[in-house]
């Protein structure tokens, strides 16, 4: 007897819908793409219209002869791959190598019995707009990719590679190495006074000096700070103004792909390619155990959508108002973003009952992680604004005027469950001193009750110099938010893009934060110079925009693939012809190579630098570049040396290794713990914090050992596109 067949792309999606559905449903699973364009040619005849030339993708020859035989015995066959313009292709191509006359095509937007079995009662044809708008995108990233890698190999070095999307992530992060090579930093001073009332209890607070004889006044050299200081000497301290106003911050939106990889990296510091990992595992599918047995957690995960379905937003209030009350309901319909697709809900539980709690027994610690952070927002998003009570006061001290701001949470609202992160920041024009020295405090001071006329009491008039600082490198969270808000890449793609920029060694990381190659900033420049819509934001953007037109039904794919190739193929001809051939010399070292004798360099690669044998590729002799921390090794006394793992994270460990195995996370400092004489650490934290602790008992007092300019030092797919 014929069965109905279902055709997914990954095993653990088949397995979770296997265990839910009746079971006269039969699952298989594609394990991704079965097809694609061949790895040693174009395969794209450029003549006529563009046509792809499809082969099915090595060693899935076993996966396709389970599906052909699948099919032999299916009363209908269901193809549920991934509900966007990938998933579409893939649909399309099994369509096609499986030689299926009544495909029916279903999406799920989430993995649970009843959006499946609603799904099969309604399925549709293969969406071949969106088709074409993937085909689409994954000839012109061919055309660019095996177009430009051959001129890059003749020209620079062999092994590069140049992708339509990821050039232009590159020049993002060297455009901003640049802007932060040409910063030149500017000083200016905050002047500080420490003030109380004079009444019991005691509250002192801080205020700061914002203007002189009524207007703005900025200290920007240590002669004008010591003329404040000695002016405000003896000055009597008075309340000139105090105003109060309420105000309201409204619930975020729940997330979308790009947002959520932004909050991982924040708050949970995961990376985007393990946060898209964990969330794939969280929407496939969780064994609950029990009668729930195996369910998907989340709704899909690539989308760029806030939008949210009637039934998730009742449930959301239900469970608000029997949680916290129906003050707390906010129910607001949050805007989608102009250009957003919108083809899927935001990223969201599939059920709001399923609690952080109700499933830590069943998830490892960062699914736990992740899957508290979604039902949070999205919980949040449907809660009402947080309302505050802000306190503005003017003190007046002889010619000078100085402000303190407070303010007290009236009605928390949202921020009852969930608070957003915060980019470390740091802006290049920071020069208002009075702003620069109030933003750390700015909502968070505890004010007394203030009246007009008070007179003040002074404990302390504080002056500090600061300078202007550059702005900062990007990190994967800031460079996937450059990359939404110019419009580059879609939320399939994101994750993709800053895997590819590490892999093909033009950038690497630094605490965190992306810093360019030598060899990314000499490709990036070649590229501006005779490719320049490859790396322009516009053009780039532009594309992006046409692509979304195609899988409207609103552009002809061919068409674009016409406009697009006729200038480049123009380009890449005088390129060839002009382009001289770029010498990237290795930086020399003073050590001998042990086994060659040759001179031993420094190489740039895929997680940043490292010494190599100048007689490469006869020689192939490595070795890491160690910084000496200036600590000694716990273990066996030797130098803890700073060192980077394989894929490019910091860490500590002693000199002596292998012999030795100490290995820490954490920088280790030269001063033992004064309580034990244990090894001391100091651990990172946001906003250039640095915290000190003993790595034998935390609550020893070490705090004497902290760095004294703690603050300076600490800085702290699926898709097979060649991006």
């Amino acid at each position: 007897m014929k069965k109905p067949l279902i055709i997914v792309e990954s095993p653990t999606k088949a397995r979770t819908i296997k265990k839910f559905l009746p079971p006269r449903y039969v699952v298989k699973a594609s394990v991704g793409h079965v097809r694609d364009l061949p790895k040693s040619t174009l395969g794209v005849d450029v003549e006529h219209d563009f046509t792809p030339r499809y082969l099915t993708i090595k060693g899935k020859g076993d996966v396709i002869k389970e599906l052909k035989s699948a099919v032999k015995g299916a009363s209908d066959v269901f193809l549920a791959t991934d509900p966007d313009r990938e998933g579409e292709a893939i649909a399309w191509h099994l369509a096609e190598l499986l030689k299926l006359d009544d495909p029916k095509r279903i999406e799920l937007h989430e993995i649970t019995k009843d959006a499946a079995l609603a799904a099969i009662k309604e399925p549709h044809r293969i969406d071949m707009d969106r088709v074409n708008a993937q085909q689409a995108r994954r000839i012109l990233d061919r055309l660019v990719g095996y177009k430009i890698s051959p001129l890059l190999w003749a020209k620079v070095r062999g092994g590069l590679s140049a992708g339509r999307v990821q050039s232009v992530a590159v020049r993002l992060i060297v455009d901003r190495e640049r802007e932060i090579g040409a910063f030149v930093p500017r000083e200016y001073w905050s002047l500080t006074a420490s003030l109380a009332t004079g009444r019991e209890p005691a509250i002192v607070f801080p205020a700061e000096l914002v203007a002189r004889r009524g207007e703005k006044f900025e200290i920007t050299k240590k002669s004008e700070a010591d003329e404040a200081l000695a002016a405000l000497e003896g000055a009597a301290f008075c309340v000139a103004g105090v105003k109060h106003r309420e105000v309201r911050r409204n619930a975020p939106a729940p997330f979308t792909t790009s947002t959520l990889q932004q909050e991982a990296s924040r708050k949970l510091r995961l990376r985007v390619r393990r946060t898209m990992q964990i969330a794939q595992g969280l929407y496939e599918g969780v064994d609950l155990g029990g009668s729930e047995g195996t369910q998907g957690l989340i709704t899909y995960m690539r989308t760029d959508s806030t939008r949210i379905s009637d039934s998730a937003r009742d449930a959301a209030r239900e469970y608000i108002v029997g949680a916290y009350g129906e003050a707390f309901h906010g129910g607001r319909a949050h805007k989608v973003r102009e250009g957003a697709q919108d083809a899927h809900e935001a990223i969201r539980p599939t059920s709001v009952l399923r609690t952080p709690e109700s499933v830590a027994h069943v998830l490892k610690r960062d699914e736990l992680r992740l899957y508290t952070l979604i039902w949070e927002r999205f919980v949040a998003s449907q809660m009402a604004a947080a309302v505050f009570d802000q306190t503005a006061v003017d003190i007046a001290a002889g010619d000078y005027t100085f402000r303190a701001t407070g303010s007290v949470v009236k009605f928390q609202g949202f921020t009852r469950v969930y608070e957003e992160g915060r980019d470390e920041e740091v802006a290049a024009d920071k020069t208002d001193a009075g702003a620069a020295a109030g933003a750390k405090s700015k909502g968070r001071v505890r004010l007394p009750e203030l009246h007009e006329g008070d007179g003040l009491d002074v404990s302390k008039l504080d002056a500090k110099q600061h300078f202007t600082e550059p702005p900062p490198r990007f990190t994967e969270a800031t460079l996937v938010k450059a990359l939404e808000e110019n419009g580059i890449g879609r939320p399939s793609t994101y994750s993709t893009i800053v895997d590819t920029v590490q892999a093909r060694g033009y950038v690497t990381q630094e605490d965190r934060r992306f810093k360019p190659t030598e060899i990314g900033i000499a490709v990036n420049d070649l590229l501006a110079e005779h490719f320049k819509d490859i790396v322009d934001l516009k053009f780039t953007a532009e594309m992006e925009g046409a692509l979304d037109k195609v899988a409207e039904g609103n552009q002809d794919w061919v068409a674009i693939l016409r406009d697009f190739y006729g200038p480049f193929a123009i380009e890449l001809e005088e390129a060839e012809k002009k382009l001289p051939r770029l010498e990237i010399k290795d930086e020399p070292t003073d050590e001998i190579c042990p086994n060659c004798s040759r001179p031993m360099v420094i190489k740039t690669g895929r997680f940043g630098k490292f010494i190599s044998c100048s007689g490469y590729p006869e020689c192939k002799t490595t070795k890491p570049i160690v910084k000496d921390t200036g600590a000694k090794c716990p273990k066996d006394g030797g130098m803890v040396v700073e060192r980077r793992s394989k894929k490019g994270r910091t860490f500590y460990g002693c000199a002596n290794y292998p012999k030795c195995d100490f290995v820490s996370w954490d920088r280790v400092i030269p001063e033992p713990c004064p309580v034990c004489g244990s090894h001391v650490v100091a651990k990172n934290r946001r906003g250039g914090v640095v915290l000190v602790e003993c790595a034998t008992d935390k609550e020893h007092d070490v705090s004497s050992l902290a760095p004294k300019n703690a603050g300076d030092e600490a800085h702290d797919g699926r898709e097979l596109a060649e991006v």
